[in-house]
């Protein structure tokens, strides 16, 4: 499980590609190798990983077809930097949501605003997914606790306001207008909008 709190963005330094099967490895710095295993799940611009090799500061995954068909891994270059998240252990303090790093999909870039005070993106949300979204709910967004602001339900876009920890921590601010970004949905959310519509669907006449 994770939280949503990014640790820091750090460089894919290998790739290797094979038929359905990419293997890439990312550059730990020495405060986030401390007890570091293989086998370990690490959240990879939210998508959980798992380690398949330590090899001194390098740290490597392998992404199946099914997960570079539905993230952004599969665009991954070197020297691009990714968000890490080590999973959370018991007892650790839970300061963004519940996570579980299995991606539903992709957000567009639709705008970004740059000002002295404000970084804003707008993003647009793949239809299936838009019951899920609601002013003042979190998606994850590569992996960050971010929270739904101006959501427009005829658009189905909103957006994220990015303070200077957020920009410092995370690699959002290599994006542009255009690019994918990876998101989760909360689960309780899903859980409660499925079971309604669900309930509504099989009683049509409480919808009359």
């Amino acid at each position: 499980m994770y939280s949503g709190i990014i640790q820091g963005h750090y460089p894919v330094t290998q790739i290797q590609q094979r038929p359905g099967l990419m293997s890439f490895a990312v550059r730990f710095p020495n405060d986030l190798m401390q007890s570091l295993r293989q086998g370990a799940s690490i959240a990879v611009d939210g998508v959980c990983q798992t380690v398949r090799l330590i090899d001194e500061s390098e740290i490597w995954f392998d992404a199946m077809q099914e997960t570079l068909d539905k993230t952004t891994l599969s665009q991954l270059q070197v020297g691009q930097y990714v968000n890490i998240e080590r999973s959370l252990h018991y007892g650790d303090e839970n300061g963004g949501h519940e996570l579980s790093g299995h991606i539903d999909g992709t957000l567009t870039i639709t705008q970004i605003t740059n000002s002295e005070h404000n970084y804003v993106m707008t993003l647009e949300v793949p239809k299936n997914f838009r019951n899920y979204v609601f002013n003042k709910g979190f998606l994850a967004i590569h992996g960050a606790s971010l929270t739904v602001s101006d959501w427009n339900v005829s658009e189905g876009t909103f957006k994220i306001y990015l303070i200077p920890e957020t920009l410092r921590l995370t690699n959002l601010r290599q994006f542009k207008t255009g690019d994918q970004l990876n998101f989760e949905v909360d689960r309780r959310t899903q859980v409660i909008v499925d079971t309604v519509e669900r309930y509504l669907a099989q009683h049509p006449t409480l919808n009359q």
